[in-house]
């Protein structure tokens, strides 16, 4: 099962600067947008919160990173 991830980052002003690290959100299901999202280190911001980013870019939350989803580490078959 592949699991589709939000990356973000709180924007200026909503933590303080050493706060300001990039967390990963499981993307619901549904692809409907909850109110608050919750990262995988348990972090929950609202609206108006968090810049998305399209990469990854900046430092990381560890915590994020250590209890996301990890890949299989398999590679795709080649075609013929």
């Amino acid at each position: 099962m592949t699991t589709r991830l939000i990356i973000a980052r709180p924007l200026p002003g909503t933590v303080g600067e050493t706060r300001r690290v990039v967390h990963l959100f499981p993307l619901p299901a549904d692809d409907a947008m909850p109110e608050r999202l919750t990262a995988y280190c348990d972090a929950t911001f609202g609206p108006g919160e968090l810049g998305l980013l399209e990469r990854p870019l900046g430092m990381p939350c560890l915590i994020c990173l250590q209890r996301s989803p990890h890949p299989t580490g398999e590679l795709p078959a080649a075609e013929s």
